[in-house]
């Protein structure tokens, strides 16, 4: 008897659940701060140096420096700031959503040490002597032109200031310059009056003749200001001078127009590779697909609520690790359908293939998930801050992915098969009536693959030379053009000068031949073409790059991209780049060993090397960039490498002990064979459906996450591959040769760990 009970309490939840999902997500997505690289903005790590040899940098002094970064930002009113101390001596400022760029970095990077000196350079008063914010905008009485005034501490001391400036007079400096107060701000050893004034835009503030002594406790620094420019100046002096000095180590810095492109595009690649997913899911697996279509918008809203309430920043990377992480959660629920599927064909109740598909395929989870998280956390401690931001996403999805994969659809799921509406019902989880063997008789399901058995390990020398052959031509094209390396790797600057419409290179080049700068290298980018990436072996210098921003905004409206690392950055990330990848395999080596064996970890780890070899080998033979978000690319692709190879080497785990003992090579061949049988359909499954999102946010998503689509598309396909085709055949080969020595047994009570060797 159907108790319909339980089928109203699925249409209830799930009511709910919506209701919920469609009256709040649009406030929590809103609530969600967003990344420079989704609404403009930019960053900059500067490294902190102490002004002179008795300073010490302590953690006293980077605070007071952090203090004094944010009450400079305060005057901008920007209220999305993350000003962050890295390190010893480096402090990270990103300020997202902000409009006049360059002024902010102006404001950042000055040390706002005022000083008055003669035209010799030599100094008589500094910032110690002025009132502290006392610095205002005015005007001057006698030509109403906009100035600055400040208060100075002691009247008198300016009195004998001013009169010896009035009484100087240098044979070496003739005319009315050898009585000039010179007004500096940030004077630096090696600057001279004498060479600044020759310029047309001087290093100095102004430089005004006095011809008496002025006894009065307020100066008034004039200029070629303007209203805005006087202010700022005024801002500036409030703030007070920073109490180290700062280098800039590398900026990154996106075009408000870039990042409303970027997002744009994104969210709708993110919808059609999530909507394709649904379709799939529905379509292959009939109602579970229905139930795993709920509990992954579930995921989805799970994610932004969390992400909202922990205060998280939404970058471009961490949008798509988002979208993969739908595929993760399709994952679970794939090996879970597809144990119930393989449950119900052996002839088992509805009820009990629901069970035992649950209990079967939870531990093939489990340890899945686990490796792609030790890859992820490993981003985490060696990523820069948009990496970081993919990890951070792509940690938080693996945990909700979890919970909504495994115990949402098996709640969703349960009130169905409890019901017994479902009982001898197999259509509705894609099994037809003729695959369903009799399980009184004995008979066995025999693993298919389009209604074909293939005996995948015969082949196993073909696709073990395919492999060396392809990475023998890797090798030479590695060798003879190398990677593409960005300037994450070899430093430099990086300019993105987007138009409206088709730009033409010529024109860029013009514009910076104008600007007398000579770039390396111009490549276009963009759907259409709009887009013209530039890159300098050399990192721009500030003033440089204010004039490169104001030249190409005033060109095509759009403010251009720019990103500059230092030396010493570039050879911190690739080798953070290196660590990464190393630490994560020895991660994923403990854990496979504990869990499996150490063959098992071993021939994993050759499989994920081979998998990260050739989207290396395809960065260089298509000459595509490589920076670091490849990295991050490449670790998650060795998460989902893993994955793939983790759940068919459990189910050899899982056949070899229901042998229990295994003595003859051909014996375990066919384990193994018959194992990968089992699992091809749920790798082929998981593969189609993340390279699904991976494949919309390649050829819709914004054009800075192209190269990391890219990655991960190779990387899906090759990680397949190895997974069915390379990993357990190496394993298969390396143990076999062992049997006579070390034959595979288990006891009879079922243990926890791997086969006993």
């Amino acid at each position: 008897m159907v108790k319909k009970g339980r089928i109203m309490a699925f249409f209830l939840i799930t009511f709910i659940l919506a209701g919920v999902i469609g009256t709040t997500t649009t406030n929590i997505s809103k609530g969600i701060p967003l990344g420079l690289d989704l609404q403009g903005g930019f960053e900059i790590l500067y490294e902190v140096e102490p002004i002179d040899e008795d300073q010490e940098i302590n953690s006293t002094v980077m605070n007071a420096t952090v203090e004094a970064l944010r009450e400079r930002v305060d005057v901008l009113g920007i209220s999305e700031t993350q000003i962050d101390i890295e390190g010893n001596n480096r402090i990270r400022v990103q300020l997202a959503g902000i409009q006049d760029q360059s002024e902010a970095r102006e404001l950042l990077s000055t040390q706002a040490r005022l000083s008055f000196r003669d035209v010799n350079d030599k100094e008589y008063l500094n910032g110690s002597d002025i009132v502290e914010g006392s610095a205002q905008q005015d005007f001057d009485p006698n030509t109403n032109e906009p100035i600055v005034t400040v208060d100075l501490k002691s009247a008198s001391k300016f009195a004998d200031v001013t009169s010896k400036i009035a009484d100087m007079n240098d044979p070496a400096i003739p005319g009315p310059d050898d009585n000039r107060l010179v007004i500096w701000m940030d004077y630096e050893e090696g600057d001279t009056y004498q060479a600044e004034s020759n310029k047309e835009d001087p290093k100095y503030v102004s430089d005004p003749t006095v011809g008496e002594t002025l006894n009065t406790s307020q100066v008034m620094i004039s200029g070629n200001f303007t209203v805005d420019s006087a202010q700022r100046l005024a801002d500036i002096l409030n703030a007070g001078s920073l109490p180290v000095n700062m280098t800039e180590m590398y900026s990154e810095s996106v075009g408000a127009q870039f990042g409303e492109q970027s997002l744009n595009k994104t969210i709708i690649a993110s919808a059609i590779g999530v909507g394709l997913i649904f379709l799939f899911m529905i379509g292959y697996y009939r109602f579970p697909g229905v139930v795993s279509v709920i509990t992954i918008s579930a995921y989805i809203f799970l994610i932004l609520l969390i992400f909202n309430l922990m205060n998280g920043v939404l970058t471009l990377p961490g949008l798509a690790a988002l979208v993969l992480g739908v595929g993760m959660a399709v994952d679970a629920n794939v090996i879970t359908f597809e144990r119930i599927r393989e449950e119900l064909k052996a002839g088992k109740s509805t009820l009990s293939a629901y069970r035992s598909g649950n209990k079967q395929s939870l531990s093939a989870i489990f340890d899945a998930n686990i490796t792609t998280l030790i890859a992820a956390a490993v981003l985490f401690m060696y990523g820069t801050s948009s990496v970081k931001g993919f990890a951070t996403m792509l940690i938080v999805s693996i945990l909700v992915s979890f919970v909504t994969a495994v115990y949402g659809t098996r709640l969703l799921m349960g009130l169905w098969v409890n019901s017994k509406f479902l009982n001898k019902r197999p259509g509705w989880f894609g099994v037809k009536k003729n695959e369903i063997k009799d399980i009184t008789k004995g008979e066995e399901v025999e693993p298919t693959f389009f209604g074909k058995f293939f005996d995948i390990v015969k082949h196993r020398k073909k696709f073990l030379m395919a492999s060396t052959v392809l990475i023998v031509v890797g090798v030479i094209f590695l060798s003879a053009f190398r990677l593409n390396l960005g300037i994450d790797f070899t430093n430099g600057s990086r300019v993105q000068v987007l138009a409206d419409d088709t730009i033409k290179v010529e024109e860029v080049e013009n514009g910076f031949e104008e600007l007398g700068l000579e770039p390396e290298e111009y490549t276009r980018a963009g759907d259409q073409n709009e887009i013209v990436m530039v890159r300098f072996d050399r990192v721009l210098s500030e003033d440089e790059i204010a004039d490169v921003k104001a030249y190409f905004t005033d060109t095509y409206g759009n403010e251009p991209n720019v990103g500059t690392v230092s030396p010493e950055v570039s050879q911190e990330l690739a080798k953070n780049a290196v660590l990464a990848v190393l630490i994560a395999s020895i991660g994923i080596i403990i854990y496979v060993t504990i869990r499996f064996e150490f063959y098992f970890a071993l021939t994993a780890i050759i499989a994920l090397l081979h998998d990260a070899f050739f989207v290396l080998a395809l960065f260089s033979i298509f000459q595509l960039e490589f920076d670091i978000t490849i990295i991050a690319a490449i670790l998650t692709i060795v998460g989902y490498s893993i994955n793939d190879t983790i759940v068919t080497f459990d189910r050899i785990r899982e056949n070899l002990r229901m042998r229990r003992r295994v003595k003859s090579f051909k014996e375990l061949a066919g384990i193994v064979n018959k194992s990968l049988m089992q699992t091809i359909t749920r790798s082929v499954n998981t593969t189609i459906t993340t390279i699904a999102a991976a494949l919309m946010l390649l050829i819709f998503g914004a054009t800075a996450i192209t190269n990391f689509s890219f990655a991960l598309v190779v990387g899906l396909i090759v990680g397949m591959y190895s997974s069915l085709f390379l990993a357990a055949q190496i394993w298969l080969v390396w143990r076999g040769k062992m049997l006579d020595k070390k034959p595979i047994q288990f006891e009879k009570k079922k243990q926890t760990g791997g086969p006993q060797v």
